[in-house]
């Protein structure tokens, strides 16, 4: 079978990396301040944070069924069957509605929308694995069916630089913020089966990052040992951190995982609305095959 992948915006893959790839790309939106915008399309990651920054209403939305049905229909052009890889459920109802759409007879059959709890550069090792797995000669029911099998074994660790944005997105108190941002602290967020929660705290940038740095590695030694023994895993960084940040972020995860390749990308905007600006993250992804 000739099978072609869908992914939003969310998987962190750039327009560029995704035409490289073969990846359909469908672009999610953003309201901003009553506006519609689109990531990857008319809005740059300069002018989001800055947005951001100066506290302009913000909000993410998903893709419209029409916007859906229609990049669906564009890859059903060329290929027998699709993979249609979305944010996770536990994040979005995209996912949800997008199995719905998957019910309608025209792509009974034909498109089989993918749910392992992932999002940002942890989706992007998703469609990696399963564009091995194509390579391989595997169906779309049966990837389908196995990247979904290795729904938990994964896990990022997400350090932000200030707890305003946590706060105005209600996840925590407006006096733990205050309390948080005169102590110092750097909240870690763990992503795990889907969920973004609060994993531990840091006194200081410095310390959470080597914190998440131990954290990977004991993960590596105890959960994920088998696949660690193998060399079966993806080892990833996601920033919504400058440039400079972004690069000395990695240079530190290369030199604590010597001879370890990294996966890097910029975290998807929709989750920079939660994580804001300065944000540093480290995960593993297991592979499959």
């Amino acid at each position: 079978m000739n099978i072609g992948i869908v992914a939003d915006s969310h998987s962190s893959l750039t327009p560029k990396e995704a035409e490289r790839l073969g990846v359909y790309l469908l672009n999610t939106p953003f309201c901003i301040d009553g506006k519609d915008y689109f990531e990857n399309v008319d809005i740059t990651r300069e002018a989001f944070f800055e947005m951001l920054s100066l506290g302009v209403p913000l909000s993410t939305s998903q893709p419209s069924p029409d916007m859906t049905m229609e990049m669906w229909d564009r890859a059903l052009e060329k290929h027998d069957q699709i993979l249609y890889m979305p944010i996770s459920s536990g994040l979005s109802s995209t996912c949800q509605n997008a199995a719905a759409l998957a019910e309608d007879e025209k792509y009974q059959g034909r498109v089989y929308v993918v749910d392992n709890g992932r999002v940002s550069t942890p989706m992007h090792c998703t469609i990696l694995d399963a564009l091995k797995m194509i390579e391989m000669g595997w169906d779309a029911p049966k990837i389908k069916e196995k990247l979904e099998e290795y729904r938990n074994l994964e896990v990022i660790y997400l350090a932000v630089d200030t707890l305003e944005y946590l706060k105005r997105g209600g996840r925590i108190s407006s006096f733990a913020a205050a309390a948080g941002s005169i102590l110092q602290i750097k909240p870690i967020l763990k992503l795990d089966t889907g969920l973004l929660v609060p994993h531990r705290n840091a006194h200081g940038m410095q310390k959470a990052r080597q914190m998440m740095i131990d954290t990977i590695k004991e993960d590596l030694r105890t959960r994920f040992a088998d696949y660690y023994e193998r060399g079966a895993y993806h080892l990833m960084t996601a920033t919504s951190a400058d440039p400079e940040g972004n690069e000395n972020w990695i240079r530190q995860v290369k030199e604590a995982f010597p001879g370890v390749p990294v996966l890097s990308d910029y975290l998807s905007l929709g989750v920079c609305c939660h994580s804001g600006p300065g944000a540093l993250g480290i995960g593993v992804s297991c592979k499959p095959v």
